[in-house]
């Protein structure tokens, strides 16, 4: 397991050192994160996809992401996204296997990252197993991680991201004792970032403490030195938003050096948003 991660690594080390001059230190990794339960596509109104993807596009655009965990979107609907956001590239599999499914897709930035491996897992006592469900679950759940090297300073990190089950609390237990044990392979001196719809509210859930207090992530939204809708529920259902202080939507990170500012975007074109979820960003720094 150790060999997986050592060359990437490595060739991240060697490409900081070639790139920077002699004695000058090495500055932060800074990322612009996002998570975005993108609501998966659907021809029936008065939300259909057509008329939403164009809301989705300028807020994407605006917000200008480096890296984007996407959750629910379908295949065609993946591919509208990457059509309207030249600037990214993205890496993905349906839940169900190949094109089939709600995907977790990865976008990031082509012209600052490049990837250097990829996989995907089922959350399930077969994560190796496409498509599988053993938790009592209805619906497969699955995660997408990616590790990319920043171009410029040949740094590496690896982003992860997933969608637990909405309707069974021991498949979201399980799935996140899953998720901190394979987390605790990666090298400790890999920059780390988990994100998703965890369908579970941060800080009054079994997963949330699984994967904050003994995985030892830091919440990013927690930590950030500046906050934007603060309080403002990430889910909204096509509903007026709420202020209720419910976040099911979060971006965890392991050791940062800081999070300089976070936001819940509830971005609205004419009373209408382009997902039912408010996507939610970060910009953190890591040495």
């Amino acid at each position: 397991m150790f060999l997986r991660f050592l060359r990437p690594l490595l060739l991240g080390v060697l490409g900081t050192a070639a790139l920077l001059p002699a004695g000058e230190p090495t500055p932060p990794l800074t990322l612009r994160v996002m998570t975005f339960n993108l609501r998966f596509a659907s021809d029936q109104p008065p939300h259909a996809w057509p008329e939403r993807r164009p809301m989705m596009k300028r807020l994407i655009e605006r917000a200008a992401p480096d890296v984007i965990g996407t959750q629910e979107g379908l295949y065609a609907q993946l591919r509208d996204l990457a059509a309207d956001l030249p600037a990214y590239e993205w890496i993905g599999l349906g839940r169900e296997g190949g094109s089939r499914g709600e995907f977790m897709a990865v976008f990031f930035r082509r012209d600052k990252f490049e990837p250097v491996a990829f996989d995907h897992f089922w959350l399930s006592d077969t994560p190796e197993t496409i498509g599988s469900a053993t938790w009592g679950n209805r619906y497969r759940r699955m995660v997408t991680w990616v590790r990319l090297r920043e171009r410029a300073s040949g740094r590496v990190f690896e982003f992860w991201n997933t969608h637990l089950d909405h309707e069974v609390e021991a498949a979201r237990e399980k799935a996140a004792a899953l998720l901190a044990a394979r987390l605790a392979q990666i090298d400790p001196h890999v920059p780390l970032l988990l994100v998703g719809d965890f369908n579970c509210l941060a800080g009054a859930s079994a997963a949330y403490a699984r994967l904050t207090q003994q995985a030892g992530l830091t919440d990013a939204w927690l930590a950030a030195a500046h906050r934007t809708n603060d309080g403002l529920n990430t889910f909204h259902g096509y509903e007026p938003p709420k202020h209720d202080g419910e976040r099911i939507d979060w971006i965890l990170a392991r050791q940062p050096r800081a999070v300089d500012a976070a936001a819940i975007l509830d971005d609205a074109e004419q009373g209408r948003t382009p997902s039912d979820h408010f996507p939610v960003t970060a910009t953190i720094r890591f040495d």
